[in-house]
């Protein structure tokens, strides 16, 4: 046998060797899905901190369930509080995987990662008519700021020497927003537009994004491979297909 003849075998065995690996996943392998209360991205339907399947929704919530069923694995899903237990659980129970969270350099290592499914910005919203520019922080210190009281936005406000007008409900900025008591409105995007929707507030526009972070799936690190292959290329295929956005719109606008 040639050197070239036995190469191309050898290649051969290789592609079948790696498909016979691949189709090595037990056919009832199940990820064990964790989430919070954070709307709009995961929320449970009767408000409460504990609700499982079909008692969630959310953005986040009908892109995972999509993505799982698209990849043909197994998952049950539970919305459990408080926040710091289920992380910890993802981080070190096989199986396990929690949403949504922040991809962030100090945590890159420590899971497995699907995304992004949506952001998590800082933003100043300003009514529609609004004549507003911002560039920076400092120019929003000239204007009437709306802030959610004890939020860590208002905290960073606070630290920048912008001293906002606080609400005990973040709800409540977007009506004085609408009624012209403050004239901007220091929210997280998308969750701001969400509880003004809820109020019946729309038409919000974003003059100032002043930090962002990507939210992911979090897997726990000894996920197979395999099964995390096949979740991104199905998040990729709903977000080309437009399906992510679809479902972020039914719930922002």
């Amino acid at each position: 046998m040639t050197l070239k003849r036995l190469m191309l075998v050898l290649a051969g065995a290789g592609l079948l060797f790696s498909s016979l690996a691949r189709a090595e996943l037990d056919p009832n392998y199940s990820v064990v899905l964790m989430t919070e209360n954070f709307p709009p991205y995961n929320m449970a339907t009767n408000g409460k901190n504990y609700a499982r399947e079909e008692n969630l929704n959310g953005i986040a919530v009908e892109v995972v369930r999509e993505m799982f069923n698209r990849a043909g694995i197994k998952y049950n899903m539970t919305l459990r509080f408080p926040w710091a237990r289920i992380y910890k659980l993802a981080l070190d129970k096989a199986n396990h995987g929690v949403f949504v969270a922040a991809r962030l350099p100090e945590r890159d290592k420590l899971f497995k990662w699907v995304g992004p499914i949506g952001p998590d910005d800082w933003v100043m919203l300003a009514r529609a008519d609004s004549t507003i520019t911002l560039n920076s922080l400092e120019d929003a210190k000239k204007y009437r700021v709306g802030a959610y009281k004890g939020d860590a936005i208002a905290e960073h406000l606070a630290k920048e020497g912008l001293e906002a007008v606080t609400a005990f409900r973040d709800q409540e900025n977007a009506l004085a927003l609408r009624d012209g008591n403050i004239d901007l409105w220091a929210t997280g995007d998308p969750a701001g537009r969400y509880l003004a929707k809820q109020e019946g507030v729309t038409g919000l526009k974003t003059v100032l994004r002043f930090d962002s972070a990507e939210l992911f799936l979090a897997l726990n690190p000894d996920t197979p491979d395999e099964v995390v292959e096949r979740l991104q290329k199905a998040l990729d295929a709903l977000r080309k297909e437009g399906f992510v956005d679809k479902v972020q719109q039914s719930y922002l606008e």
